[in-house]
């Protein structure tokens, strides 16, 4: 498939939303997985799976423990990267930019409406912290499962990413992919064609 400049939204939220239905409409599984790359003070990088929850003009919201590596990455250092990559349609799209929390009543809103085991296990799991074996999670768990309707423990909530560069990437058979890159200039973007 050809992904030509005139075929880009000038504006590349209206680029990603385009493409991101078309992934749902494709029957991609999960397309909102996204790879998410943060650094450590020293500049070592590190890459984990998370789920892009919502974005919007903000940028892209993802949720997690603020005491696991990347929150604490990203309190180090609050810059990232996203990549959703959907195979079946040939595409992937690059997000790069500055991440912040979002605000207390957005990440208890989220907290509420994700399954009560889910709950349960974020509030049972000092994530990224060493565990003997998996039974401790378990009693964690156990411990927890008379509440109902727990809170949101106070080290776990939502970032967003505020975007300063896209890249859209289109697969071509000849390897000679189709990749643009927007960043920002002076209130608008600036579209330029990479190489592959």
């Amino acid at each position: 498939m050809e992904l030509r400049r005139r075929d880009l939204d000038p504006d590349p939220l209206a680029q990603f939303a385009a493409w991101f239905a078309a992934a749902g409409e494709a029957g991609v599984p999960v397309p909102e997985a996204a790879a998410l790359a943060t650094a450590a003070p020293d500049g070592a990088p590190s890459l984990r799976m998370v789920l892009v929850k919502g974005f919007d003009a903000r940028g892209f919201v993802f949720f997690t423990n603020y005491a696991s590596r990347k929150g604490r990455e990203l309190a180090a250092n609050p810059r990232a990267a996203l990549l959703l990559h959907w195979q079946p349609l040939g595409r992937q799209v690059r997000v790069e930019g500055e991440v912040s929390r979002v605000p207390e009543q957005e990440s208890d809103a989220y907290f509420r409406s994700r399954p009560l085991p889910s709950r349960l296990s974020a509030i049972a799991s000092s994530q990224s912290d060493p565990v003997a074996e998996r039974a401790e999670l378990e009693a964690r768990v156990a411990a927890l499962e008379g509440d109902a309707d727990p809170p949101r423990p106070a080290e776990w909530g939502g970032y967003v990413l505020a975007p300063e560069a896209y890249e859209f990437w289109q697969h071509r058979d000849d390897r000679l992919h189709d990749r643009f890159r927007y960043e920002r200039e002076s209130g608008g973007w600036r579209i330029e064609r990479l190489a592959p």
